[in-house]
């Protein structure tokens, strides 16, 4: 029973699904049906668009081909026209030659000479108060020669004017104002002085033109105070003549004079010898005034001894005609050796320190040679370290061995004088005392 009733309900159950099947079916070939009749019929439309567009279409083509062709005879026209218009231009080029003749001679030597002022000019100092002249003979030299322009007649008087206006100036002493560079601090308006085309000063200073940036500077280091004079003095000047220091080589001398070294830069050349000598130098000149001094007051005394008939303690001779009183009675051999230790006591008072200048003015030469030594061998190790290819590498063991020496000889030579001098008088003073003594012995051995 029960499988009887299975087998009805899956019989009922196949046959509903047969029946919903065929519902699908026929609705789906229905949508599809449909679907191609639309899609026939937008390709209808489609083909119906693009037959209307293909008859413009074609007049586009036509339209772009007349196009074509008449850009191609343009351009076929175009190229008998610049093949005429070349021969014609190279005809007119051969008769401008010809009618040139000379006058293009003439403008190659006014490029020429623009060309070479411009230079000369740009670096004057004159360029200073009329900065526009360089930049107009550069200019006019470049388009002659990369074009066929000719110059004007107001080109070529003003190329005569401005040779003509530096000449003229390179005459003339100008005072005027404008911005100077000092070494310090920003830039600055004053008044400059121009002496030719030589040299530029500003309150008693020597300047700088600088043509790269077209400025004035103050020059880093001034020359020694005989040449910076010159420029207060013509800085002062108002319509006088005075004399000035100008550099006729346009500012080489100058820069030589500020690159040399002053004396105390020499003097620092010299090293720890150089300075030993200097203080032994100094040393006697102090004891030579000190000897001088002394030795004015001894033989003053002396002198004023000699006139005198009394007798006064304060001086050598006084002393020495003490002893005579002092021993009336003794023999003449004895009174001669009193007197004798008398002038032996006088001595160290008046030849103090003498020989110390001597040898002082022995010494300093050989403190120099010893700087010279020292000096060659600083420079033979720096060429054994770096060659003999630069000279600046030498020049501070050769700048103190030259030094050292003349140092030497600068203090040996005064003192040598010094000291026969200062000895001389010494002398002097000592025969004194020794002709009094002869004198009084010569006058007891009267007795």
């Amino acid at each position: 029973m029960k499988k009887l009733i299975s087998i009805v309900v899956l019989s009922l159950f196949a046959t509903s699904l047969f029946a919903a099947e065929q519902v699908n079916l026929d609705s789906l070939l229905k949508k599809l049906e449909q679907g191609t009749y639309k899609q026939s019929q937008q390709n209808k439309q489609r083909e119906q668009a693009f037959i209307g567009k293909r008859a413009e279409q074609d007049k586009m083509l036509k339209q772009a081909i007349d196009e074509k062709n008449a850009a191609l005879a343009m351009s076929e026209k175009l190229e008998t026209d610049y093949e005429t218009n070349e021969g014609k231009l190279a005809d007119l080029n051969k008769v401008l030659d010809s009618r040139l003749g000379s006058l293009k001679e003439l403008f190659g030597v006014l490029q020429q000479v623009a060309g070479d002022a411009s230079g000369k000019i740009d670096n004057s100092l004159v360029s200073i108060q009329y900065p526009d002249r360089a930049e107009f003979l550069t200019n006019l030299a470049q388009e002659m020669g990369t074009s066929s322009k000719l110059a004007s007649i107001e080109e070529i008087e003003r190329v005569w004017f401005e040779m003509q206006r530096e000449i003229v100036e390179s005459g003339k002493i100008t005072r005027f104002e404008t911005e100077v560079i000092p070494s310090e601090g920003p830039k600055q308006m004053q008044e400059v002085i121009r002496v030719g085309v030589f040299n530029i000063v500003s309150n008693g200073e020597y300047l700088k033109y600088d043509p790269e940036s077209k400025s004035v500077v103050t020059l880093p280091a001034q020359p020694s105070s005989r040449f910076t004079s010159t420029a207060e003095d013509i800085q002062n000047n108002r319509g006088e003549l005075t004399g000035f220091a100008f550099d006729p080589t346009r500012g080489s001398l100058l820069e030589l004079l500020i690159e040399a070294p002053t004396t105390e830069e020499q003097v620092h050349q010299g090293g720890i010898p150089g300075y030993i000598i200097l203080a032994l130098g100094v040393l006697a000149v102090l004891i030579s005034i000190e000897r001088f001094i002394a030795l004015f007051i001894i033989e003053s005394k002396v002198k004023r001894q000699l006139k005198s008939d009394g007798i006064n303690e304060n001086n050598p001779l006084g002393r020495i005609l003490k002893v005579r009183e002092k021993y009336p009675n003794v023999a003449v051999d004895t009174l001669e050796l009193k007197l004798s230790e008398a002038i032996l006591k006088e001595l160290p008072k008046i030849t103090r320190s003498i020989t110390f200048i001597k040898i002082i003015s022995v010494v300093a030469p050989l403190l120099g040679l010893l700087g010279t030594v020292t000096g060659m061998i600083i420079t033979f190790q720096k060429i054994t370290l770096f060659g003999a290819g630069d000279p600046t590498i030498m020049a501070g063991g050769i700048s103190q061995a030259l030094v050292t020496t003349v140092l030497g000889l600068v203090v040996a030579i005064p003192t040598t004088l010094l000291y026969t001098w200062i000895n001389t008088r010494s002398k002097g003073i000592v025969h004194i005392l020794q002709e009094q003594s002869a004198g009084i012995i010569a006058e007891r051995a009267e007795q």
